[in-house]
């Protein structure tokens, strides 16, 4: 059982400060604002996209949230993972940033196992 925890929090962890933290501190960088921009999207496209993110990922985190609303939280959090390896698939080709994305999809998918692992014991 304390297995699932460590691995679930270490996942989920990974999760929150990959796609709540850093996009909250970085999302009106320059560098940030240009690659929205390179991959063709418009930049209301990257804030609308930071928003959802951070509470996505206090979603996932805070465990007064209802069940319902993590699995949605996940969802999304899946769909902005395959979406963001195809449109660097498209724009740059077969390169790091583009199966980088499929690599976090893994993890999150750990996350999600070890999530209702621990509320298959409750």
């Amino acid at each position: 059982m304390k297995k699932n925890v460590i691995i679930y929090w270490i996942s989920t962890g990974f999760i929150a400060l990959l796609e709540g933290v850093m996009p909250a501190f970085t999302s009106q960088s320059e560098m940030a604002k240009e690659g929205i921009r390179h991959l063709g999207y418009p930049e209301y496209f990257g804030n609308v996209l930071v928003v959802f993110k951070i509470l996505g990922v206090l979603a996932l985190v805070l465990p007064q949230i209802p069940k319902r609303v993590k699995e949605w939280a996940y969802a999304g959090f899946a769909f902005d993972f395959l979406f963001a390896a195809i449109s660097h698939g498209i724009v740059d080709g077969l390169i790091g940033q583009t199966f980088f994305p499929i690599i976090v999809l893994g993890v999150l998918i750990i996350s999600y196992m070890y999530y209702h692992k621990l509320n298959e014991s409750k």
